[in-house]
């Protein structure tokens, strides 16, 4: 319905106003600049094993995070800083200034191996199935919420919610499509769908071969075919190559999305208006992408993956749920506007989502709740400082 860049943010303005717009978009800055960072320590972790293959081994100091946060402690583990997570996220931001559609073209290769590699684990790992091992099919609460029963599924569907944001930054990139009100429902609900099957069928084959208490290792898929044994091992090197390739390009949509939710709130007077200019060569929003790529790298380099996983969930559920909630609104301020798309069973979809939303952020743990609240102060006081007296809104003879 409004086919420009800025994903959420763009739907939020439109729907809800400016200041709930700020609030999503300064939301989703949380979301995409710290999920880049959490893929770039799981590419880090499986790159690094995958050249320990071929006799290259890097420095525990140079592939780990210096920070270890363990039941509300942070401490130091020894480590420098994980190199290979701050070079992906260099690569990716060079990649995403110099343009697109070379970016396009890059990303698309990548998704046909790791589609294969998962196919091919998800195949061959079947055999390998031992039943027993689903038995229970959902563990028995410990006495503490969150840890397994049905309060642990809602917390783990909290945590690797992140997972899911890579549906919603096909949106951030709408200005650059074709037909963006056929193209972006279509990309959005088919692999939506495809996903989620992948999603749980590697995740029966895992605990199938693997007992779930021993899953929670950095690079679970090449533990499982090192259980698997002989008849598994050849699929190894193959799985690594595919999670390398596969979280590059996660890695690379994560901060292709962030650039365009700066460029959209610099375009509404929000930001300073250098976060809106485009290069004279390339024509994209290369002083945000190299803002973008800055910052992941550095958080790359010194953050733990859980933490910065959390964070990314809560930041996205937040504003999922705004999304929700403003359809309702929409519906009700502008019922005659046209809609190429349609939500469905309104107002039941829309409510169901943001209920769904609402309560994983609340099954996430305390502290990610601190840093979310932290976060959104900040946003605020600049939205305060320096957003609304420069905000389009406010300053009409700038628009």
């Amino acid at each position: 319905m409004i086919p420009t860049a800025g994903s959420a943010y763009t739907y939020a303005y439109a729907s809800l106003g400016e200041f709930i717009a700020w609030i999503i978009g300064w939301d989703l800055i949380l979301e995409y600049l710290f999920a880049s960072a959490t893929v770039a320590v799981g590419w880090s972790g499986y790159a690094v094993k995958f050249l320990h293959n071929f006799g290259v081994d890097i420095p525990p100091a140079l592939c780990s995070s210096p920070l270890v946060f363990n039941h509300g402690v942070w401490t130091q583990s020894g480590a420098l800083f994980n190199l290979p997570a701050v070079l992906v996220c260099l690569a990716a931001t060079v990649l995403l200034v110099i343009g697109i559609s070379e970016s396009a073209r890059f990303n698309n290769v990548i998704v046909v191996i790791k589609l294969a590699v998962i196919v091919l684990f998800i195949l061959c790992g079947s055999s390998y199935i031992d039943t027993h091992n689903w038995v229970p099919f959902i563990p028995e609460n410990t006495g503490r919420f969150g840890e397994y029963g049905w309060s642990g599924i809602l917390t783990g569907a909290g945590v690797i919610f992140f997972a899911y944001i890579g549906f919603d930054a096909v949106s951030t990139a709408a200005q650059e499509c074709k037909n963006p009100q056929r193209d972006m429902p279509l990309g959005i609900l088919g692999s939506l769908l495809l996903c989620t099957v992948l999603y749980i069928l590697v995740s029966l084959v895992l605990t199938g071969i693997v007992p779930y208490k021993d899953l929670a290792v950095p690079a679970p898929v090449a533990l499982a075919i090192d259980r698997a044994g002989e008849g598994l091992r050849w699929l190894g090197p193959l799985v690594q190559l595919g999670a390398i390739a596969g979280l590059s390009s996660v890695v690379l949509v994560m901060m292709m999305g962030q650039p365009r939710i700066f460029f959209s709130m610099a375009k509404d007077g929000l930001l300073p208006k250098s976060f809106a200019q485009l290069h004279p060569k390339f024509g994209t929003p290369h002083v945000t992408t190299i803002i973008t790529g800055l910052f992941a790298a550095f958080m790359a380099g010194l953050l733990p993956i859980g933490v910065l996983g959390e964070l990314v969930s809560i930041g996205t559920l937040l504003a999922f749920t705004i999304v929700c909630l403003s359809i309702l609104v929409l519906r009700k301020t502008h019922p005659n506007v046209e809609r190429p798309f349609r939500c469905p069973f309104l107002p039941w979809i829309p409510i169901a989502g943001a209920l769904v939303c609402l309560a994983q952020m609340i099954a996430l743990p305390f502290d990610t709740w601190i840093r979310l609240i932290v976060w959104l102060a900040i946003g605020l006081a600049i939205y305060f400082l320096y957003g609304i007296r420069h905000s389009r809104l406010n300053s009409p003879a700038k628009s």
